[in-house]
């Protein structure tokens, strides 16, 4: 299983990744106005970077739920210096930009982005899918039920596992028929993004159903709220392990790339699960 998109190949087969998260925003869930400042996200970009993360996620809008729309020019200063500082200390990094706006994705990958996330799954914008195909980046497809600011709003599925898949399906073969090819694309069943705790679980427990669609599958769920409601806390400390957990969990039943904010100790869990899985040091 191979991500392949401009000068990359990356072979997925008994390897996975760690998508390192940078989030350049005043409100995100969990570290919002910690790396507002351009220096102060370079350098924490650079942490992750020396711990081991594969790629760097770059977000200049909240998608936590609840959160307002953010102008594309006030995310585009957000993000673009933060890029710039991050490629001027390391070169050869690969940075993603975790956007919605065709406009922010094309300005970031003529910097040096080469992966755009797309939380809409490619419905946001109706421009994203020739962004994606213009600029060959690859791309992650995501699911989400409605919007951030009204996502969580009793969120209702007849069959969560098979409707996220056929969403994802769907928008994959939207993806291969505007030109972008298969090897372009990662998959994201958007853990927390419309679902209730018995939705995420439900994901979670059946992640051999989405692997089917042939594509790598990526997974976001550091720190997020359902592990808080398992947990019965709030406590954003104690989310920590869990989220490790749910990386060793995942990588077993078949995902490839893992989006986390802790990186050295989710990328130690990995690599343990795969040493099991392939033998691989």
């Amino acid at each position: 299983m191979n991500w392949n998109f401009q000068d990359r190949e990356l072979d997925l087969s008994q390897r996975g990744l760690i998508m390192g998260i940078l989030n350049v925003t005043p409100d995100s869930f969990s570290d919002g106005g910690q790396f507002l400042d351009t220096e102060a996200a370079v350098a924490h970009a650079c942490e992750l970077i020396e711990e081991g993360a594969d790629i760097i996620d770059i977000g200049g809008e909240s998608t936590r739920p609840g959160a307002d729309e953010v102008p594309e020019d006030v995310e585009i200063a957000r993000t673009l210096p933060v890029i710039r500082g991050i490629l001027e200390r390391y070169p050869e990094a690969l940075l993603s930009i975790d956007t919605s706006k065709s406009a922010v994705a094309l300005v970031a990958c003529e910097a040096g982005v080469q992966i755009i996330n797309d939380v809409t799954g490619l419905t946001g914008d109706p421009e994203m899918i020739e962004a994606v195909q213009q600029t060959g980046a690859g791309v992650v497809i995501m699911h989400m039920r409605g919007k951030p600011r009204t996502m969580q709003q009793n969120p209702e599925y007849d069959d969560v596992v098979g409707e996220v898949r056929d969403f994802l399906q769907q928008q994959l073969e939207r993806a291969e028929a505007a030109g972008i090819r298969r090897e372009q694309v990662v998959l994201d069943p958007g853990i927390g993004f419309g679902k209730t705790l018995e939705h995420n679980l439900e994901l979670l427990r059946r992640l051999p159903a989405l692997e089917t669609l042939g594509c790598p599958l990526l997974l976001g769920v550091s720190r997020k709220s359902f592990i808080g409601k398992v947990l019965g806390t709030d406590d954003l400390e104690s989310r920590f392990w869990p989220t490790v957990a749910l990386t060793s969990h995942a990588r077993e039943r078949g995902v490839r790339i893992f989006r986390v904010h802790d990186v050295q100790a989710n990328r130690e869990a990995l690599r343990m699960t795969e040493a099991i899985l392939h033998g691989v040091a």
